[in-house]
């Protein structure tokens, strides 16, 4: 008979929960309507090449593995979350495209070592809670001399401070867990990556989000589709009071940052490029 430790039995309900938050809400409407040029823009700064070996981690609905595939690459697109996989065969369908398709934890990713080119990541392994973990499963699938690209949202940025709105509402982060956008931080990537890679580049950028309505027509938007945001509101459910006030905040923020004009809510989304190589030898 197989056993599992205490520590086994957490990990695995923890990422159930991870799962069922990204199944939640309407992520590939998200990615299709909020980031779309996120998944071009990446696979131009990794620089991906016809007949390279390409894994997209956290790649939710392939928002950068489609893109890879229409490069001409070799690309499997990987994540914990199957549910989103529907969308992204879907659209890979739409342009053409074949990809392989896989469940997989960017924390232990079923990879062999040294197997890809090119590793990508756009908005998708940050999220994983184990920030050092993840970094070391990215160099390791890595080819010596390879390329590791990915797209962070900063601390600083819109979603980086979206999600410092939320923290007074939401659950405690799992022990070990550190904060999503501590990968928009140069400083803080650097160090997870150590001396494994050379080359380390990384620049800030921004794109900008807009929504038809006011900020709070934005804000039932996230609350609607985003599925971070869905789970912070349904851990409040049956406390009216703190939905109450978890709206006033979230309204409070989207109205500050708010830099449309009537009837257009519009937010600059600041991010983080990084690129780099796996050392060699």
């Amino acid at each position: 008979m197989t056993t599992t430790t205490p520590e086994q039995d957490a990990d695995r309900a923890l990422k159930a929960k991870h799962r069922a938050l990204w199944a939640a809400g309407d992520y590939p409407r998200i990615a299709t309507e909020l980031i779309p040029q996120f998944g071009p823009l990446l696979v131009d700064a990794a620089g991906v090449r016809p007949g390279q070996r390409v894994l997209d981690v956290a790649a939710g609905t392939g928002n950068a593995a489609v893109p890879a595939a229409e490069r001409g690459a070799v690309v499997t697109a990987s994540d914990l979350t199957p549910e989103l996989f529907e969308a992204g065969r879907r659209t890979a369908g739409e342009r053409g495209v074949d990809l392989e398709w896989v469940e997989a934890d960017a924390e232990a990713l079923p990879f062999p070592d040294d197997a890809y080119d090119v590793v990508l990541s756009s908005v998708g392994a940050m999220f994983a809670p184990r920030h050092q973990v993840v970094a070391d499963e990215l160099v390791r699938v890595t080819a010596p001399g390879g390329t590791i690209a990915m797209i962070n949202w900063t601390p600083d940025g819109f979603i980086g401070q979206l999600f410092r709105t939320m923290a007074p509402y939401a659950p405690p982060p799992p022990p070990g867990a550190s904060p999503p956008p501590l990968w928009g931080d140069e400083g803080h990537v650097r160090e997870l990556f150590g001396d494994r890679v050379t080359d380390l580049r990384a620049r800030r950028a921004r794109i900008v989000m807009q929504h038809d309505g006011d900020p709070a027509g934005f804000r039932d938007y996230w609350k609607q589709h985003y599925g971070p945001t869905i789970a912070v509101y349904r851990f409040n459910a049956d406390r009216p009071d703190r939905v109450a006030d978890l709206d006033r905040d979230f309204l409070a923020f989207l109205t500050d940052r708010n830099r449309g004009t009537t009837g257009r809510a519009t937010y600059d989304a600041e991010y983080l490029v990084v690129t780099a190589r796996k050392r060699e030898g």
